[in-house]
């Protein structure tokens, strides 16, 4: 029965463990896109950010509405005193009371208002591609981070089979030199070139858990969440044809946020002024009120008084600025230097922008040749390790000529890797720069 039970036991074991390694997701490039797009915190701050400029339009655009106020009051008067309700002079005891509504609506403030509509509108905007440049980013870093996972996995798989390879040498090394044929050198030899490989796998896959963690960040994964990625078929891979380097500017001054964001800040900074200029300008109001009210000293009730004393008013009020320190002045030559300032900004821009994509150009079309380079070391190198294994095997190869073989056959594995997952990267980045959407 106990046998039995243990079974039993060990089975549910396995299909736990078993459910535990499926649950772990493997994440495609483009869902981890849309994951980050959607749950970034960086992305999600702008757009707060942009809500807050869209309330400011908003309210901006409320600001053309009249103000309105209630008030009431209660009082008590002993004395020689002035009635407010009746205007009179009474030496007594008296109490009123007093309700009253006020409003006032600017028609004109220098066209002030306007400007501060058309300014608020651009800000809105200027927001809005602000947010279109936190998901690019976010968008960025993750093929970025995407991409040096897919390389730290594809190192463990080489870090493997150079440790299985290994593994084998240093069980034949044994067998030889139990046999007498080799000496303890060439046994010690393979044995340090066995450990050495297993110290690389495991640095291999710590590697490849860094670039996790990176990744989990950028999609705001939860710690306990696990995550895998998926690795795309492209053990035969060819470097793309590069575009014309100037036809990817142009089209990256076309599409970029950032750019037409830059470019907004002209148009904010000219409302700016347009606004410090609206005070050399009158201002026109028109203002009324409605009130009533109840006082002691009169003979009449409560009701029969709040009818009698309701009056109306409305009224014009003009402002004209004579002279205020020469403090519109300043704020107008303030405006000016700041409209300079973005135009500079622009400019500055614009280099900035270049030296991106010519740097993106030059590391593309280098890591292209690196490829092709590295590619052809890679075959000759794996070529060369063969060649030296089948010596090894016949004995007339020392464990020390098949460790140099091996290394460089490792090595030349991976620099063909570096090659490809940089070029893919600069590719993909000459891409964007081209508005187009990032694939691997």
């Amino acid at each position: 029965m106990k046998p039995i039970i243990y079974i039993c036991f060990f089975a549910l074991s396995s299909l736990g463990v078993f459910a535990q390694e499926s649950q772990v997701k493997q994440w495609t490039f483009q869902e981890c896109l849309e994951y980050a797009v959607e749950h970034n915190i960086s992305i999600k701050n702008i757009e707060y950010s942009a809500e807050t400029a869209n309330v400011t339009l908003q309210q901006s655009k409320d600001s053309r509405l009249p103000i309105v106020n209630g008030s009431a009051s209660q009082a008590f008067r002993n004395g020689q005193s002035i009635d407010p309700i009746t205007s009179e002079f009474v030496d007594q005891q008296i109490n009123t009371t007093s309700f009253g509504v006020n409003a006032s609506v600017n028609l004109f403030q220098g066209n002030q208002i306007k400007n501060r509509i058309k300014q608020n509108t651009l800000l809105a905007d200027q927001n809005s591609l602000y947010v279109e440049e936190a998901k690019n980013s976010i968008k960025l870093s993750v093929a970025e981070a995407y991409l040096q996972a897919l390389y730290a996995k594809e190192g463990i798989v080489v870090a493997e089979k150079t440790l299985e390879a290994s593994t084998k040498e240093a069980e034949q090394a044994k067998a030889r030199l139990d046999a007498g044929s080799i000496a303890m050198q060439d046994y010690t030899d393979a044995i340090s070139q066995e450990a050495t490989n297993r110290y690389d796998l495991i640095e291999a896959k710590n590697n490849y858990e860094q670039q996790v963690i990176v990744l989990k960040q950028l999609l705001e994964l939860e710690p306990e969440v696990e995550f895998d990625i998926v690795t795309p078929n492209n053990d035969i891979y060819t470097a793309p044809i590069l575009p014309n380097k100037i036809a990817v500017y142009e089209a990256a001054l076309g599409m970029l946020p950032e750019y037409e964001a830059v470019k907004l800040d002209v148009d904010v900074t000219e409302k700016d002024l347009d606004i410090a200029k609206g005070d050399y300008l009158p201002t026109l109001a028109l203002t009324s009120s409605l009130g009533t009210g109840y006082t002691s000293s009169q003979d009449m009730n409560f009701s029969n008084q709040l009818n009698g004393n309701f009056n109306q008013t409305v009224g014009l009020s003009l402002t004209i600025p004579i002279f205020n320190g020469f403090q519109t002045k300043a704020e107008v030559q303030k405006a000016k230097i700041a409209i300079d300032q973005s135009k500079l900004e622009v400019v500055s821009l614009q280099k900035e922008i270049y030296k991106n994509v010519a740097t993106a150009y030059q590391n593309a079309l280098s890591s292209q040749e690196q490829l092709e380079a590295s590619k052809a070391a890679n075959k000759a190198a794996e070529e060369s390790y063969k060649l030296a294994q089948k010596k090894y095997d016949l004995g007339a190869l020392s464990t020390t000529d098949l460790v140099v073989s091996q290394n460089t056959f490792t090595n030349a594995q991976l620099n063909y890797l570096q090659a490809k997952y940089l070029n893919i990267l600069y590719n993909q980045l000459l891409q964007y720069y081209q508005g187009n959407e990032i694939t691997l």
